[in-house]
């Protein structure tokens, strides 16, 4: 009862130091620019060239999209604190972008399996592949990692409501629910077990059905010739490097241990599944696909004719 309930809260940011603040604006500035372009791209690319009309780059579509939300979600907010010293944000928009976060991040997770379905099907199934992964299926599998990452989410917050106190600094450039969640008043013991829990299913069990699926591609692709082994395995390591990337530093903040120690770490660390991985998202794909290489050089083509 002698605790002040805070309504608005300050990010601490990176540094204090305006030099460098600048610097990291530039720096991040360029990033948004580059994540914008590079998704954009790849959604026209798919949505022009007919050929490319097929479930593996639908996935991919949605993929660019949900990238574009989680980038825009932090940095524009990112860019103004560093070039302004009042890093203040009220409790509404900071519970906004929690929960905004999370369930783009947790839908992420889902579609990044489905996509290891889909190459599993591709690969092993390749006769059923038209049957199994025919449109409807397609749509209704992103509608549901849609609808039930926003469920997911969106229920602990109703259940188990968080009344957060003073002192109001969070140790991050953004909102994010394990930094906002140490500032609850009291034991914090039962949200951080909650928040542990919602975290390691929206993580682990995406992950265990992209590791059984990519299991049973390895068994496949060793079964048949040496000249086929190749095409088949250009078609995955796109999507291995996104799993190993966007997976890793999420469960290396998610599942860690939740101390004061690890605060800074949990900082950095989620740079890479914010902000870099939505920009390095588009140059994996491309860089390595021949289709969407095809198809940009195409495009490249016919804009220096004209």
């Amino acid at each position: 009862m002698n605790q002040t309930i805070a309504t608005e809260f300050v990010l601490l940011g990176f540094t204090n130091n305006m030099k460098i603040n600048f610097l990291l604006f530039f720096v991040f500035l360029i990033i948004y620019i580059v994540t914008i372009f590079g998704n954009f791209l790849i959604i026209c690319i798919i949505l022009v060239h007919p050929h490319l009309r097929v479930p593996m780059y639908f996935f991919l579509t949605n993929l660019s999209f949900i990238d574009l939300c989680n980038i825009s979600c932090a940095v524009p907010r990112l860019l103004i604190d560093l070039v302004t010293t009042q890093r203040t944000i009220s409790l509404i928009a900071c519970g906004a972008q929690v929960i905004l976060l999370m369930w783009i991040e947790t839908n992420e997770c889902l579609l990044l399996a489905v996509m290891a379905l889909d190459r599993y099907v591709a690969i092993c199934h390749p006769l059923h592949y038209p049957i199994v992964m025919r449109w409807s299926v397609c749509r209704g599998l992103a509608i549901f990692a849609c609808v039930f990452s926003f469920t997911f989410v969106f229920l602990p917050s109703l259940t188990m409501p968080v009344t957060l106190c003073y002192p109001n600094t969070v140790n991050h450039f953004l909102c994010e629910a394990l930094s906002v969640t140490k500032l609850a008043c009291g034991d914090t013991h039962d949200n951080q077990v909650v928040t542990f829990f919602f975290s390691f299913i929206s993580l682990f069990f995406p992950f265990i059905i992209i590791l059984v699926s990519y299991s049973c591609i390895i068994c496949s692709i060793l079964k048949i010739s040496t000249s086929g082994r190749s095409k088949a395995f250009s078609t995955c390591t796109s999507h291995i490097t996104v799993v190993a990337l966007y997976f890793g530093s999420g469960m290396v903040t998610y599942l860690g241990p939740s101390t004061e120690a690890s605060s800074n770490q949990e900082k950095y660390v989620s740079i890479v599944y914010v902000i870099i991985s939505p920009m390095l998202n588009p140059f994996i794909y491309s860089l390595n696909n021949r289709d969407v290489k095809g198809a940009i050089m195409k495009m490249l083509g016919k804009s220096s004719t004209t």
